[in-house]
């Protein structure tokens, strides 16, 4: 082999890997990016009216203001605190009982199990609009019969977050659980039919050896869970037709949604969508941190 086919080879192996990563860079770019970006640049103005007004509003250049409103905003400062509370609630109460089936399908203690992970599965492919309307009206009074039984009032100011957790857990705990079952089936038999030789139950035997191998997507499923609890959107969107206890910012996706699309109050709306954004990124990191920790 000639010098020149040598360096032409050279310059092919140097630029396959570019060419390979090309397709994902522009779609990175394209739809992370310049979105990111833009509304970095929208954060930073906001309108006012000039004079008397007659000319219209104009973009008025004004640093970090917008972003110190949106701190300082009580209503924003409430959906936070409802998004914390719902994430409390949601979070264990999805991830542990799409672990529990998962560990049941696994373990063959039940019968036709594809027929039941597919019944639990179902209410994933229910759109979340559809799925929402639907919890609705089960919980209005003298319509639906969840009123009647529940001892509380579903669509109250103390009913409404424990509705919001049914309703997302109801439509989420199938995904996971699909996602966990999954993650089990690669768990090596040897292993488990060591554990059966050294006298394990099938309790001890799922907490101790199954639990355990699976945690790397445990982990990428809590990340995952997060990142949507603190995005909640459609669910209260939807109650709030039904419900006078939620309000048009009663998260941060609806703070942002009545900012720019009722309010027409782009900047604030972009501050706090980048506020939401650097908060899931952070509480992404910490939970990424602590699995690292626990791997090692």
């Amino acid at each position: 082999m000639t010098t020149e086919s040598t360096t032409r080879a050279g310059r092919r192996s140097r630029l396959a890997p570019l060419l390979l990563a090309a397709p994902f860079a522009l779609l990175l770019t394209g739809t992370v990016l310049v979105p990111i970006g833009y509304a970095l640049y929208l954060s930073l103005f906001t309108e006012r009216l000039s004079g008397l007004g007659f000319d219209g509003p104009r973009d008025v250049f004004v640093w970090f203001a917008n972003y110190t409103d949106v701190l300082g905003d009580e209503n924003f400062r409430d959906s936070v605190g409802n998004v914390a509370r719902y994430a409390l609630l949601h979070v264990p109460l999805m991830l542990g009982g799409a672990l529990v089936l998962a560990l049941l399908l696994d373990g063959a203690t039940v019968r036709l199990r594809q027929l039941w992970s597919l019944a639990v599965f179902l209410p994933y492919a229910v759109p979340g609009v559809i799925a929402g309307l639907i919890w609705a009206y089960l919980y209005s009074p003298g319509i639906g019969p969840v009123n009647d039984i529940l001892p509380f009032d579903p669509l109250g100011s103390d009913g409404v977050l424990p509705s919001i957790v049914n309703m997302a857990t109801w439509q989420w705990l199938g995904y996971n659980m699909i996602i966990f079952y999954t993650a089990l089936r690669t768990v090596p038999r040897d292993v488990l039919e060591a554990s059966t030789v050294d006298g394990a139950g099938p309790i001890r035997t799922a907490l101790a050896v199954k639990v355990p191998m699976i945690r790397p997507t445990a982990f990428v499923a809590l990340v995952f869970t997060i990142i949507g609890s603190l995005q909640l959107f459609t669910e209260p969107l939807v109650l709030r037709s039904f419900s006078s206890s939620v309000t048009s910012t009663w998260t941060p996706s609806l703070y942002v949604y009545e900012a720019a699309f009722i309010s027409n109050d782009y900047g604030r709306a972009a501050a706090a969508s980048l506020l939401l954004a650097v908060a899931c990124a952070l509480l992404s990191a910490l939970v990424m941190r602590l699995s690292t920790r626990r791997s090692r």
